[in-house]
């Protein structure tokens, strides 16, 4: 499909998100959508601390796990707040991180940008061709550059590397929870963005304005390597 095609298919799917707003109403929209946002991330209230001497070893990013967005925007006046995440039951957020002597040594994570969804598919639609261009950058990333200590008995870590959004590159440093799991360990955590530190112009179509910054979001379910 030509450029200019999809160009325009996507600018009439995102109006449509408009058009519901008007016809429900805003205050109506903006009470739902905001329902509909998804808690932020963090390690389940079963998940125990962390013996980081249990933990040495390889580890794979398994199913379980996902990673999105959340931001918050106008619509007419109103507030709302919106998140997209990638299906927990899928493979869409891959990686693996190293643990040695108590401290994470490496990591690297891949989520799959395309698989990314809130609850309103010409939204979706925006986002993948107008906003992160997947076809031409199909997947984000972090790596860890790095070394963190686990604290023995303590959840709480922060996370420096390399966040990659298409195809740009800038150092972070997340605030983010590890704790043991049920079949291995878990990690959730939040990092603010600017977006147009990633070269990502927010959205401001009239009837909705983006704010400048937002939140990457993730929870991963970590299994032993092999």
């Amino acid at each position: 499909m030509r450029a200019g095609a999809t160009a325009a298919i996507v600018a009439g799917a995102v109006v449509v998100v408009g058009a519901t707003a008007v016809i429900a109403g805003p205050g109506l929209y903006a009470d739902w959508a905001n329902r509909s946002a998804a808690d932020a991330p963090s390690v389940t209230s079963t998940a125990t601390e962390v013996d980081p001497a249990d933990l040495d070893g390889e580890w794979t990013v398994a199913t379980g796990s996902f990673a999105g967005y959340r931001v918050h925007e106008v619509l007419r006046g109103e507030d709302v707040t919106v998140t997209g995440r990638t299906d927990p039951a899928s493979s869409d957020v891959t990686g693996t991180v190293t643990v040695a002597d108590g401290s994470v040594t490496a990591a690297e994570v891949v989520v799959r940008v395309e698989a990314i969804a809130t609850d309103q598919a010409p939204r979706d639609a925006y986002f993948r061709a107008s906003v992160m261009d997947v076809d031409t950058f199909p997947t984000a990333t972090f790596e860890l550059t790095t070394p963190v200590v686990l604290d023995p008995g303590g959840r709480d870590v922060e996370l420096t590397g390399d966040l990659t959004l298409r195809d740009v590159t800038r150092e972070v440093t997340v605030p983010a929870q590890v704790a043991a799991s049920t079949d291995g360990a878990q990690v959730a955590g939040s990092v603010p963005v600017t977006f147009t530190d990633f070269g990502i112009e927010a959205p401001s179509l009239g009837f909705v304005e983006v704010d400048e910054e937002g939140a990457v979001e993730f929870s991963l379910e970590l299994v032993p390597a092999g």
